[in-house]
Formats: structure tokens, sequence, C-alpha cells
């Protein structure tokens, strides 16, 4: 049965979502969750098998979009407006693994590639999808995070980076939308189920992480698109409740400014 088959209750009935990176992993379980709750959903990918094979199961459509260009992201947002009407929702989760760091190993492509998916994808789709937003008198942006945007990653430094980019994002993003009724927030998954965990998978079983099921992601997506919060950073770890990161206040002048 589709999974767009939604009960009369379905909270985003009438909705319509773009789900970037929607052909597997994250995007995949969100497209599908997105979908029972109502919403018509356009998969965007650059894996057009995947990604047509998840806009079937939820009846909704496929659009190819590498999200590191700016006017790919711009096509994305006039197909779903033209295919359904206009646009409440985008989950902006396209992403891929740095592959690189910054001393001997530092890879010029590999480094673009990562900044381009992970941080351009964000910043792109957003302004691609606002207009459209505004449109419908107000919508919902959600950005795929990571844990990695709210500690240090010694490993994967530039991967830390742009996931601390995107958090900033959010945190800015929220309150300065919120005047237009449009909700940034961002979702921050520790090792979730998708393919930018394969490296890491062998070394996580044997220190015995648990690599967090896709669905759990996808279900807090829904949550925060549900909710009525912005400028938030949902962290999603296992074991625990997911909800907003309480970020500490920055300090302020000391009393020596003051003299």
């Amino acid at each position: 049965m589709s999974a767009a088959g939604a009960g009369a209750a379905a909270p985003l009935r009438g909705k319509v979502a773009i789900v970037t990176g929607g052909a597997s992993g994250l995007g995949r379980a969100t497209a599908l969750a997105l979908a029972r709750a109502g919403a018509r959903v356009v998969v965007a990918d650059l894996d057009a098998r995947g990604g047509r094979e998840v806009a079937e199961l939820v009846g909704g459509h496929f659009r190819t979009c590498d999200v590191s260009d700016l006017d790919a992201n711009r096509a994305l947002v006039e197909f779903a407006v033209e295919h359904c009407g206009g646009v409440d929702i985008a989950f902006l989760n396209a992403g891929v693994a740095t592959e690189c760091g910054v001393g001997d190993d530092f890879d010029l492509a590999l480094y673009r590639r990562a900044m381009g998916a992970n941080l351009d994808g964000v910043v792109f789709g957003t302004h691609a999808v606002l207009p459209a937003l505004r449109a419908r008198g107000g919508g919902s942006i959600v950005a795929t995070a990571s844990l990695a945007g709210l500690t240090a990653v010694p490993f994967d430094p530039l991967y830390a980076a742009n996931k601390h980019a995107v958090v900033g994002l959010a945190r800015s993003l929220g309150p300065a939308l919120a005047p237009e009724n449009v909700r940034f927030n961002a979702i921050c998954p520790g090792f979730a189920e998708s393919r930018i965990i394969d490296p890491l998978r062998e070394m996580l079983s044997a220190q015995g992480v648990p690599i967090i099921p896709a669905e759990t992601v996808a279900d807090t997506v829904l949550r925060i698109v549900t909710g009525d919060g912005t400028g938030e950073c949902w962290f999603v770890q296992p074991g625990r409740e997911p909800e907003p990161f309480r970020f500490r206040n920055v300090p302020g002048p000391g009393a020596a400014a003051d003299s």
C-alpha cells in the first residue's frame, strides 16, 4: 500500500515536502514518514534508481538534483511547484563524508565535494525554497547537521566544520525567518543508519557503538516539522529521548570592560 494513503487525522495532509538525499538512509526514512503523515513528497537525489523507488513507495515525484549546484536547487523547487502546486516543507538532508583531512591527506576536490553537499546544499536549498514557502504563507525547513556539529571530531575535522556551520545557520536563520512564518531547525544525529557511516561500521561494531535506526531520525524530523519551534538543533542519540540541544550563553563583557 502506498505510504501516501494517510488517514483523516494525518497532520501533514495537504502539505508538500521536498526531501534531498531521499534515495536512501535518513532521507528515505523521512520521505516515508512524511508521506505517512499525509504530505505529498518530492524526492531528490543523484541516485536516480533509488530515488525513483522511494518516490514510487510514497506515491510522490522524483527529481535528479545535485544540491551543490544553485541552479539545480532552483529547478528542484520549480519542479515541486509545477507538479504539486507549492512547497510547505524542505528537508535538506543530502550529504557526503569528507574522505580527507587538512594535512598531507588534503584533497581539494574531496574538500569541495564535501563542502558543496554538506554546506552549500543547505544554503542553496534554503535560498531556492524560500520564495515558495513565502507564497504559501510560511513553512518549515529542517537541515541535517550531525552530532559532529555540536562537538569536536578529531578524526574528521572538515566534516565537523561544515556541520557546525549548519548548526550556526539553524540557530541564526530560525529567529531571522520567524517574522515570515518560516521555521528553520537542524537535526543532529549521532551514528545513524546511512551510507555515510559505511567506512566506520567495523570500528563502531568493535567499540560497541549502537547504530541509530534511520526511522528514529525520521520520526524526530516529523516532530520538528509538526511542532512550533525554530532555531533549534535536535540531537538524536541511542537510549535518549531526542530533544533540542541546550547551548550555553556566550559570556558577556566582564567588569574590566566597564572600567
